[in-house]
């Protein structure tokens, strides 16, 4: 098996790595506490090709770690607009949606947004209460979505409701929402312990009349659609969770060789070379398994093997970023609980990588399921 990127994509990786270090380090921190991003840095990732526009999804993945080592809550929206808009529209749209809706999240760069979970729905569909009621040419949407990220500045959003609440999950449907369409209102912002920057936002539809034109795939689809394109978003956060662990990873070195306890830098201790040793390979092992897994939707989306490749992606990567986070803290000792020191940043963002797109938990329920096939 080769493992080695391509010139493409090891372009991709140094131009991400290159606009990572000169743009969003100096600004990441400052703008991480206001809960914002500024329009010129979602701008130069959409320059870089990382809006739906780079067609070599392992490109894509390479560009994401880079841009998640200096800022997981900018890597977090754009695998938000990639794998989870633009991606479903891609494949399950029609002529018109793909020509009108992927021209303004890609030509345009204008962001898009998933509104799946509700106040008491997050991994589970089933639970899922928002209706869509059939009403001549459009659909009435009402109901309530929680932790829609770029909620507050999204121009499309992808929205999952009930055309058939009988059926439970199976009578969900999917929807391309203008987010300027009367009835999709935005609530409050949902102050989070990390990805602060990710502006995730409450999303209130009442009455929203969505013309029937943008039904996304066939009625009662939505929920085979939800759990084909979450393939996408597991290796997505994978990405996610090694660039926070690659950044937790260079920290603690450069740490430890600066700060001296007992007269000695403590990179001459044992204790923290074994964490910094166990750091570094569960990073390295968690980025090969993002790759494969990356490589095999790249080769074939409906590879059988994906959902269990995808899956231990995610699981071992987001596991691996907070093990990194919590020993990169240790190794900063008490500034590392500072707000001036990335590492309390990067302790934060690692803590969602388990919970977003999936527990931890329902990984290894997926990864046990498909082992027991």
């Amino acid at each position: 098996m080769d493992f080695a990127l391509s010139e493409h994509q090891q372009d991709v990786q140094r131009r991400t790595r290159a606009f990572a270090a000169s743009q969003i380090a100096p600004i990441a921190a400052e703008f991480d506490r206001k809960g914002t991003i500024p329009p010129a840095i979602i701008e130069g990732a959409a320059g870089l090709g990382l809006l739906g526009c780079e067609p070599d999804f392992v490109a894509y993945v390479a560009g994401l770690i880079e841009i998640s080592k200096e800022w997981a809550s900018l890597g977090a929206i754009i695998a938000v607009h990639n794998s989870l808009v633009c991606y479903p529209i891609s494949r399950y749209g029609d002529a018109a949606q793909k020509s009108h809706y992927l021209s303004l999240l890609t030509d345009q760069n204008q962001l898009g947004c998933y509104a799946f979970a509700e106040p008491s729905a997050g991994s589970d569909a089933g639970a899922i209460r928002t209706t869509a009621v059939d009403a001549g040419d459009h659909f009435v949407l009402n109901g309530h979505k929680r932790f829609v990220t770029s909620g507050r500045h999204a121009r499309v959003a992808i929205v999952y409701a009930l055309t058939d609440p009988a059926k439970g999950r199976d009578g969900l449907s999917a929807f391309i929402v203008e987010t300027g369409t009367p009835g999709f209102e935005v609530g409050e912002t949902n102050e989070m312990l990390g990805l602060r920057a990710s502006e995730a936002v409450d999303i209130l539809l009442r009455d929203c009349r969505v013309p029937k034109a943008n039904l996304l795939g066939d009625l009662n689809q939505g929920f085979s659609i939800a759990r084909e394109i979450v393939e996408g978003g597991r290796i997505d956060i994978a990405g996610q969770a090694v660039g926070i662990g690659e950044a937790c990873l260079a920290q603690s070195i450069a740490k430890a060789k600066d700060r001296k306890q007992f007269g000695r830098p403590i990179a001459e201790f044992e204790a923290i070379q074994w964490m910094v040793a166990d750091m570094s390979t569960e990073i390295d092992a968690a980025r090969l398994l993002c790759f494969r897994a990356a490589a095999m939707r790249a080769k074939n989306p409906d590879d059988a093997g994906l959902t269990k490749a995808a899956a231990m992606a995610k699981l071992f990567a987001s596991e691996a970023a907070n093990r990194a986070a919590y020993n990169a803290v240790q190794i900063f000792g008490g500034h590392g609980y500072l707000t001036e020191y990335p590492v309390e940043r990067y302790f934060r963002d690692a803590r969602a990588m388990t919970l977003y797109e999936e527990t931890s938990e329902i990984e290894r329920l997926v990864i046990e399921r498909e082992l027991a096939r």
